[in-house]
């Protein structure tokens, strides 16, 4: 037998690549991001729609074993997805004028998603992997519940035209907020369950991370801001630098991984440690972020697709599912529209900032691999949050047309940033 067919990573990419672009220009077409239609992917070439069509060709084509070379590319695109993101963390324009309303939004934008998700962990525990402690996953949960998929907010306000709107700039600094205490939650939650040794596992994985952060910030940041100043003036780093860019954030990946947190975050710290430069921005966007996008994450769609099960959709999942659904709604729509009403916002304004603070997008996923490599979730309990995360995000859209967001404008069809 031609031994090139014991390898089938090259048809796995083809195959992963022409339907998740299909499903993104499917999705475009009813005015959703094409991320949308590139995370639904994943559920059509999982085991729901795909394995149930054709089971015998699914099981050859993404058999076990030969899924290590996507697992590989799939982490790599995390990482630099990641990377990407935490290059761009900025305060929005305007946010000093607007703090307190942003720290209502974005402190009650997390509380009562975290209330919400602790709820209803008594049950949801039984459908964790054996072994999983009630406190972690009910800690998990809530950390899945509090995420908002700021890239993606940022795209639709964009495409709205909003982004510079008084809405737009609330939305955005209260997402950022958000995020900030929703990530740290959750690298305490992975640390708690990944240190595997008890106390000690746990101290060494906390002064790990303290020791990386003064690292990054009191060692990378001024040398690599030195190394951008002297060598790329201009924002657009040579080879060499923008190499030793990627090393940075790989090996921040690496040391996080290794003291028990995941790559992720790692790579977004060294992100968030480079200076303040659209120029620099602009650049990595057009060298790294489309390879990211474009090739690397679709794996991790389709990867995420393969880990779903159809379990979820009988039976008592059905039910479960409706009560992650109803959670994760109500809490951050609730929660985004309490805390801009005290705030001072009219009613209408208040309920579209909750809206948009309610889309997950990819970041959610991102928070489901997580949580599904730190073993908190399982097949059923991932499925669940995938559909979760679908739904909130498409629902962003029309729900900010209900509360009298602008309609969607014209935008450049290269954009596909999610």
């Amino acid at each position: 037998m031609n031994p090139v067919m014991h390898s089938p990573l090259l048809l796995q990419l083809v195959v992963i690549l022409v339907v998740a672009r299909g499903c993104g220009l499917l999705l475009k077409v009813f005015g959703q991001p094409a991320v949308i239609g590139e995370m639904a992917a994943g559920l059509v070439l999982g085991p729901i729609v795909f394995g149930a069509l054709a089971p015998e060709v699914h099981a050859e084509l993404f058999a076990k074993e030969s899924l290590g070379g996507l697992t590989s590319l799939s982490t790599l695109g995390l990482v630099l997805f990641m990377f990407i993101v935490g290059v761009e963390l900025r305060a929005p324009d305007g946010v000093r004028a607007q703090v307190r309303a942003a720290g209502w939004v974005g402190v009650l934008g997390v509380l009562l998603p975290l209330a919400a998700g602790f709820a209803i962990s008594p049950w949801l525990h039984p459908l964790a992997p054996a072994g999983v402690g009630f406190l972690p996953f009910a800690l998990f949960m809530a950390a899945a519940m509090s995420i908002t998929a700021f890239p993606v907010m940022a795209r639709i306000l964009k495409e709205r035209g909003m982004t510079q709107t008084r809405l737009g700039r609330l939305a955005l600094s209260s997402a950022a907020i958000a995020d900030v205490f929703a990530w740290i939650m959750l690298a305490c939650v992975v640390a708690l369950i990944g240190s595997g040794d008890g106390t000690a596992g746990l101290l060494r994985t906390s002064l790990g991370t303290v020791a990386l952060l003064v690292f990054v910030f009191a060692v990378l940041r001024p040398l690599y801001a030195w190394l951008l100043r002297r060598f790329a003036p201009t924002g657009a780093p040579s080879q060499m630098l923008l190499a030793a860019l990627l090393v940075g954030a790989i090996g921040c990946a690496a040391i996080t991984e290794w003291l028990g947190l995941h790559a992720v975050f790692g790579a977004f710290l060294f992100g968030a440690c480079l200076p303040r430069d659209d120029r620099l921005l602009g650049c990595l966007v057009e060298r790294l972020e489309y390879l990211a996008i474009v090739l690397l994450m679709p794996i991790f769609f389709a990867l995420a697709g393969l880990n779903t099960t159809a379990d979820a959709f009988v039976g008592a999942g059905i039910g479960a599912m409706l009560l992650v659904l109803l959670a994760a709604i109500v809490g951050k729509v609730l929660g985004g529209a309490a805390g801009a009403r005290i705030a001072g916002y009219g009613w209408r304004e208040s309920f579209a900032t909750g809206a948009l603070m309610n889309a997950r997008g990819l970041m959610e996923l991102i928070v489901m691999k997580v949580g599904l490599d730190a073993g908190l979730i399982g097949p059923s309990l991932f499925t669940m949050l995938l559909v979760m995360a679908l739904v909130t995000t498409v629902m962003t859209g029309p729900m900010l047309t209900l509360f009298g967001g602008r309609s969607p404008a014209l935008v450049d069809p290269s954009s596909e940033r999610a």
